[in-house]
């Protein structure tokens, strides 16, 4: 399997190679989230090198183990640009393991600054290139396009932020524009139109969303049809972190084949022990398959 790079023209997208890897590994992105209270846990510093050790030891732990690894780049970002340096060195860890990456990044701009973030974060050859890259939306997903097309063209993907669980979300998320729509709508509509264009012969197109699990009957009320998306869908708050299959029915209906659940601490929290880490991913991966029906 490909990770980590461009697809050649015969290669699987990024939908494709997710369902294979979620397939073999169960339904589970481990983010490697090196918050300072964390560090502490494990005995380390909050510095540089306890940012190293840290993050190359989950890696190393879980590489080859779950179907995704999620490193959230502000947390590196805070050490400057050696701890952008950190987040490139597990970039390429994660992809000499053969484990996708999904940069947590948020990025989301306008014009040749959003073509610069999609340099960055999606184009063949970049250190910070995963396969794939999370999004903002809030500038309207037109100005996404740079980021989009970027992905397409190097068989890598996009998470945009459609329904996030936070308190403030819905204020911006549910409200409904000139055209009648609600914003979270109006970007799973753009998703789809990209995903029937882009995905081909392929179950899952190149744009995802991210969609809490704990967001309740939104998706519902807002009109939302999750499984038209036809992208894999990131999920923070499954199993064990909150969510179950009652829940997660009411959130993702037929579209639960399509979600990716996203834990950090839950699984972090069990290190430094590779074994440990790997035996916590594992049991994450089991419940989120069993809430999942999958």
């Amino acid at each position: 399997m490909t990770v980590g790079r461009g697809a050649s023209p015969a290669a699987p997208g990024f939908g494709d190679r997710l369902a294979a890897a979620t397939a073999t590994h169960g339904p589970l992105a481990v983010g490697i989230d090196p918050h300072p209270s964390l560090l502490a846990a494990w005995g380390l510093a909050d510095d540089l090198e306890g940012l190293r050790r840290f993050s190359v030891g989950v890696v190393e732990a879980l590489g080859g183990r779950v179907a995704a690894l999620k490193p959230q780049s502000a947390l590196f970002e805070r050490h400057g640009s050696a701890g952008v340096a950190v987040l490139e060195e597990v970039i390429a860890a994660a992809r000499e393991a053969g484990t996708l990456v999904v940069v947590d990044a948020k990025r989301g701009d306008i014009g040749s600054t959003m073509a610069g973030y999609a340099d960055a974060y999606l184009r063949d050859g970049s250190p910070l290139a995963g396969d794939a890259v999370t999004l903002s939306p809030y500038l309207g997903f037109g100005s996404l396009r740079p980021a989009v097309d970027a992905a397409v063209a190097s068989g890598r993907g996009v998470f945009v932020l459609a329904l996030t669980s936070n308190p403030e979300g819905p204020g911006v998320q549910h409200a409904v524009g000139p055209d009648g729509v609600p914003v979270a709508v109006g970007v799973a509509r753009a998703a789809a139109e990209v995903n029937r264009a882009a995905a081909g012969t392929s179950r899952l197109g190149p744009v995802g969303l991210v969609v809490g699990a704990t967001v309740g009957d939104a998706p519902a009320r807002l009109g939302l049809d999750l499984a038209e998306v036809r992208g894999p869908l990131l999920a923070p708050g499954v199993g064990a972190q909150g969510a179950e299959a009652p829940e997660l029915a009411e959130v993702f209906g037929e579209a639960r084949s399509a979600v990716l659940a996203s834990s950090s601490r839950a699984v972090l929290g069990a290190g430094p022990s590779h074994g440990a880490l790997a035996g916590a991913a594992a049991r994450a991966a089991e419940q989120a398959a069993t809430a999942l029906g999958r």
